[in-house]
Order: structure tokens, then sequence, then C-alpha cells
């Protein structure tokens, strides 16, 4: 078939997939069956608690528990009784598997399955499942990232058991996996995961909060301290047609190319609307899944964007928390085919319009359920909630660099800044009640507590409600929000270890040098009085060294980023400016400090990242021109010899044809400046490139990007002009408003 044939007939297929698509909506939503009382179905694919209670002997059930609830070691002699009662209850539930469930750097889950099946060399078998087997496995470790910590011919790597975190089934459709969640290190022990230094920093952080909650009388006998999280995950669907369609969300899970539609999020009419039917038939069998599974997932809605989307998950201990977000992002993806749906999380995947990102919520509680962050009523006489507040100021001061760089990666670079997500300029945002606090502070006494008040709204029949201590702020990176932080940067494909390890690193380290400066005055066991007199200096010397980064106004401004150069915060605008960052010496010192991570695995993560950044770009670039030369230019040269043969035809017949011919030569010019950035584009990716990753990555984001940028705009002015049956790639106009 010629090219323009084959143009001609992949524009009919996408025509018939929009009308196929009408007629399947309803068929595809009446698929669903209705979802088990929640009651029976939340935890039924867990090693929960309850069944451990059943199954355990009491001594061995105590033990493990001590492990899990209070971060004893792990009883090795318990081991082949734990691991026996597993297996006995995987298979029951259909199991024939049982696999090691890890987070390697590549930022998803990895996973190898071994069977619980064992022959005994006389043509049966046996089916066994050892305690060795539970505690250890042995992935291959040099086919993952590791930023050169292991070689390609040092392959060995072990998985070992996170008693933490609750053992789940994955059921599939003709099958059942017992998933034991895991930590992945090398054969040095280096961890080659985000796992094992999320947990080393969540140990890090108790230890060093438990000083301060010692200090000021530890009245509810708390023995630990635990960071709590509860994430928020954005993300878009759109039919599955159109995904096969496109090859550049196939490769890239963005669109590289694609014309605005004259209607898209500017009448605000989807967000909190009505969801569409086909939607929340996918939503209810993602929550059935996320309810088997445990995962406590409380929220959803209709986001800003045409065809965005939100889910959201209650708060938890920050290691089963980041397990649970990643079990969020597999079960949507994993229902959408179901329903004809694809679902999309990248953090820009549609230009013009919001893209997603993932609110990570970040609490302190104690064992005994005290929150850390929750100010109470009268917050000025609440000493304890004010230092660790002020210690959370000072941590995001020292390191808002390094805090923009756990957000770092291609595709937040898209979103970062734009006017529907925070700014790269890392502040907080206290609110106004905080803030009048922390300026009491300064002054040297805290004195009162604003009121926060009642809402009368203005009619008999409706209540007066509480108001909250401050208004929220959209526009904050990292904002107070009632008795937590909601950092708001992450990116909605970006797992959530990363961050909450960062957090709890720099935490962990402010905590500790405030608890090193009360103790010199105060010793270990003050009473309340000299308590009092030795931290408010302490504290007021913090606000006063560190308020800079306490910005409770419009981050989106210009003014806002004059007065953040100003005041000397870091402005990194891309990753490539960031990622950097994390071998710093100050964060070599903080991560070396509490044993979270060495240097060479903070070193090998930067090389990481920048390498996962370039080769991003490069698919992404490889694969707009592919787009280009296989779509975009059949088309307009398709359309540009209909133009040149209606000039010739009218001219012909002695027909005026002035306005015609001037079409036709602004068409063509711009079909020139097209030609010519595609040459340009594909000129810069054959050229030579340095093979150090930072100066690669300096090197795409200043030439690569702006050339495909130059390239889409010139795409996207041509899929405007070309007629829509010549076009061949699905439309905004029908990937984000076909529902």
């Amino acid at each position: 078939m010629s090219t323009e044939g084959a143009a001609v007939a992949t524009a009919s297929q996408r025509h018939n997939a929009i009308n196929q698509i009408a007629d399947s909506v309803d068929e595809l939503t009446r698929s669903s069956a209705p979802p088990s009382s929640i009651e029976t179905l939340f935890g039924r694919d867990v090693f929960s608690e309850r069944v451990m209670r059943q199954r355990l002997p009491k001594d061995v059930f105590q033990s493990l528990q001590k492990t899990i609830k209070f971060g004893a070691p792990l009883d090795p002699s318990a081991a082949d009784t734990i691991a026996n009662a597993m297996k006995d209850w995987a298979i029951e539930h259909g199991a024939t598997h049982y696999t090691h469930w890890f987070q390697p750097l590549t930022g998803s889950t990895a996973e190898k399955h071994d069977s619980f099946v064992h022959p005994d060399g006389s043509g049966s078998a046996f089916v066994e499942f050892s305690g060795a087997e539970l505690v250890q496995g042995e992935p291959d470790a040099s086919s993952f990232p590791s930023g050169g910590m292991r070689a390609t011919f040092e392959a060995r790597g072990y998985t070992a058991w996170d008693a933490t975190s609750p053992v789940f089934l994955n059921r599939g459709a003709n099958n059942v996996t017992l998933c034991i969640p895991t930590v992945f290190v090398s054969w040095t022990g280096e961890a080659l995961d985000k796992k094992t230094p999320l947990l080393r920093s969540m140990e890090a952080l108790s230890e060093q909060a438990m000083r301060l909650v010692k200090l000021f009388g530890n009245e509810t006998g708390a023995t630990r301290v635990s960071p709590t999280v509860g994430a928020e995950q954005e993300y878009f669907l759109i039919d599955r047609r159109f995904y096969f369609a496109r090859p550049d969300l196939m490769m890239c899970n963005r669109t590289l190319l694609g014309a605005k539609p004259p209607k898209d999020q500017q009448l605000e009419d989807h967000y909190f609307g009505a969801i569409p039917s086909r939607v929340l038939s996918y939503m209810t069998d993602v929550d059935s899944e996320l309810f088997s599974l445990g995962v406590p997932v409380k929220t959803r809605h209709n986001e800003v964007a045409p065809g965005q989307y939100e889910i959201a998950a209650m708060f938890e201990s920050a290691n089963v928390a980041v397990d649970h977000q990643m079990l969020v992002m597999e079960a949507l993806r994993r229902a959408a085919p179901q329903h004809g749906l694809h679902c999309i999380m990248h953090e820009k995947p549609f230009a013009g319009v919001n893209g997603s990102g993932k609110h990570n919520n970040w609490s302190l509680a104690t064992d005994t359920g005290v929150n850390l962050l929750d100010p109470r009523v009268e917050t000025h006489t609440n000493l304890q909630f004010l230092v660790f507040l002020c210690a959370i100021i000072r941590a995001v001061d020292r390191h808002a660099d390094l805090l923009r760089a756990s957000v770092a990666s291609a595709g937040n670079d898209h979103r970062l800044g734009a006017n529907e997500a925070p700014p790269a300029i890392i502040s907080i945002f206290l609110g106004e009640m905080l803030s009048d606090i922390v300026n009491q502070i300064e002054a040297g006494e805290t004195t009162s507590t604003r009121s926060r008040g009642q809402l009368d709204l203005g009619a008999r029949t409706l209540p007066q409600i509480p108001r909250h201590s401050g208004d929220r702020n959209r526009t904050s990176p990292f904002a107070f929000t009632g008795n937590k932080f909601e950092f708001r940067a992450v990116g909605a494909s970006q797992s959530v270890a990363w961050p909450n390890t960062v957090l709890n690193t720099i935490v962990a380290e402010s905590l500790a040098d405030l608890a090193d400066e009360i103790e010199a005055k105060v010793g270990e066991k003050p009473d309340s009085k000299s308590l009092e007199q030795a931290v408010m200096p302490i504290l007021q010397e913090i606000v006063k060294k560190h308020k800079r980064v306490i910005f409770d106004g419009d981050n989106y401004t210009q003014e806002w980023h004059d007065e953040a150069a100003r005041r000397g915060l870091p402005i990194l605008n891309d990753s490539t400016q960031a990622i950097p960052v994390i071998t710093a010496q100050k964060v070599v010192d903080a991560f070396t400090r509490f044993s979270v991570l060495t240097e060479a695995e903070l070193d090998a993560r930067k090389s990481i990242y920048l390498e996962q950044f370039n080769k991003q770009i490069l698919i992404e670039a490889n694969t707009q021109l592919g787009l280009c030369r296989q779509h975009v230019s059949p088309a307009a040269q398709r359309y540009l010899r209909e133009l040149a043969e209606s000039v010739a035809a009218t001219e012909a017949i002695s027909m005026n044809c002035t306005e015609l011919r001037a079409r036709f030569q602004s068409y063509s010019e711009l079909l020139g400046q097209f030609m010519a950035a595609m040459l340009a584009l594909e000129t810069a990716l054959d050229a030579p490139h340095d093979e150090d990753p930072e100066k690669h990555a300096k090197h795409l984001a200043a030439d690569i990007r702006p050339k495909m940028a130059a390239l889409r705009s010139f795409a996207d002015d041509l899929e405007d002009e070309i007629p829509d049956d010549h076009w061949t790639l699905p439309t905004y106009r029908e990937m984000l408003f076909i529902k």
C-alpha cells in the first residue's frame, strides 16, 4: 500500500474506533460485578494479625508481633513455623507459587516466582516452604540499575523479608501468588532498592524523636515514633484503543504531539463533577481489589483536567504506606483493560492541561497513638509540638535542594513550576495561626493562640462548622494542613519511598541536633520549668536563622520567585540542576551520620537518576521523530498536494484565487519549518555526546529538549490546518473527552 493509501486507511480506522467506543461503553460499564461487603472483603488477601493469631503458636505470634510493632529483631528459630503457616494459608486460597516482592531502583516493583512444589526424585512431589526461603531470596543483581555498585559479571543479590509489611496474595485470571515484601541488597550488603534506606531512615527518625519525647516526660509510655504517610494519586484515563493508536503513549506514557482543543479545563466543569459511569465502574473494581489487599483507600473523584481522576489512602506507617502506594498504582493499571480503558500516571501526559502529582501527606506518631504534629487547641502552650515544628522548619531549610532532588525526573520537570503544581522552589506554608506563633517564638515568648472559631453559614438550618487553624495553600510544595505536612511536589509516576527517605533523614538530623542542644543545657531528665527555659532560646535561634523558608503567599507568582532568590533559597528549575545535589557534602554527612546510605550508595543513586533522565529524553526524542515521519509528514504532504491541485485547477478556469494561493503559501511555509525542525532534531541526536551522564543530561536539557519543543509546535500547528480525514493520530479532543 502506498504511503497515501496507508494514511487514508489509518484515518478511517480512527473514526471507526470512535464509533465503536460509543457503542461499547454501556457494555463495559455493566461488565463489573457488584462489590462484596467491605467488612468481608477488607484484608481478605492479607496474612493479617487476625490470621497470624489463628495459625501461629502463641509464643511465635508474640515474637513476630514484637518485630512488626516494636522493631525487635526477628527470631530465626520461629521462621520455619511462620513460613509453614503462610504456605498453608496461601495454598488454601489457591496459591501455587510465592515471590519476594521488592522495589529496585527502577521505580517499579519486581518479583521472581518460585513454586511451593519440590520433586522427591521418585516421580512424585511434596509441598514445602521453609523459613530460609521466607527470610532470604537470591534474584539477579546485575540487571537492575546499580549506579556502578554491581558490574555485569557480579550478579549475586539478596532479598530479605521485611516482616513489618503485610504479606499478601496477588490474584491473576487463573493464578494466585503469595507475595512477600522484601528489601533488595547486593552481595556486599549495599542497598539496591528503595525500601532498605526507607527502613533505615525510619529507625533513625524514631531514635532521635524518642530522645525529645523522653525529655518531655513521655507520659504515654511510647517506645517508638513512626513517620506516617497518606498518599494521594492522580491519574488519567483514556480509551484503550486510543492508547494503542498513539506510539508516544505506548513508548513514553505521554503525548509528544497534540494540538490543544478549543475546550479543555477552562470551564472547571470536570473538577469534582459526577463521575462517568464507565469510570465509576472501573473505580469500584480498583477499590475492591485494594480493599482485599488491606489498602485503606478513602477518596475518589474527578480531578481538574478532563479525563483526570484521583484516589487517596488513609494514613499508615510510612513503610506500609509505601508498599500500599505501589499496590495502588498496580491496581489502577490492572483494572483498566477490563473496562476498555488505559491508565496513565505520567506527570504531564497532555500539554495545556494540568499534569498529575502524588501528594505525600507526612506526620509523626508514637506507638501509643499520639500525633506529634497535632498542635492542639492552645498551641502556644504545647512546647513539644513547637519543638518538632521548629526542627522540621530547620530541616527543610537546610535541605530544600535535596527535597527538590527527591522528586526530580524527566516527567516531573514538565509539571513543577506551572500554574498547576508547586514551583521548583521548596518553601513551607504554615497558615495564619502557626505563622503568628512562629513570630511569637522569634520575639522570645509565646503568649496566645489565635482563635479558630466557628463559621456561621447564614441559614438557621445549616450548622455552625469549626474552622481550621489555617487556610490551605495549594501552591505551596510543603504545606502544614492541620496535623501533618503535605509534600505536594512528588510526581504521579514516582514511588514515594525516596521522598520519604529524604524527609525522614533530614528531620532526624535536625531532631538530633535539637536534642543535643537541649541535653547540653538541662541533661536528659529536666523538670518542666528548666526545660522551657532552655528550649525557648534554642527555638528562637532556629526561627531567626531558618524562617526564610516560610512563605504563606502565592507560590506561582513571579514576585515570589524574585523574593526567593533574594532570600537565597535554592532555585533548581530542572532535574539536571537538582539531581547532583544528592552527593553534596551536607547530604553525605546527614545520610552517613545515621547509616541510612553510604557515600557510595548516594553516588550510585545520582548516577542512576541521571541515566534514567537521559534515557527517557532520548526515547522521547526518537519516538517524536518517528511520529513525525510516519504520521504527521505523510498527512501534511498529502494536504499540500491537494492545496496545490486546488490552486492549479482554480487558475486553469481563470478564477481569482488570491486567498487560496495565500493559504497555500502560508501552509507550505509552515510545512517547510516543520521539516527543518525535524532535520535539526535528527542532526542533534546523531551528534556525538559526552559519556559523563551529568554533562550528557545538561546537553539534552539545553539542546535536545528545545528542539523537541520547536518540532512539536510546528506539528501541532499542522494538526490545526490538516483536514480531519487526513489526520491519523487520535486527537486531544477525542482522548480527553470520549469517556
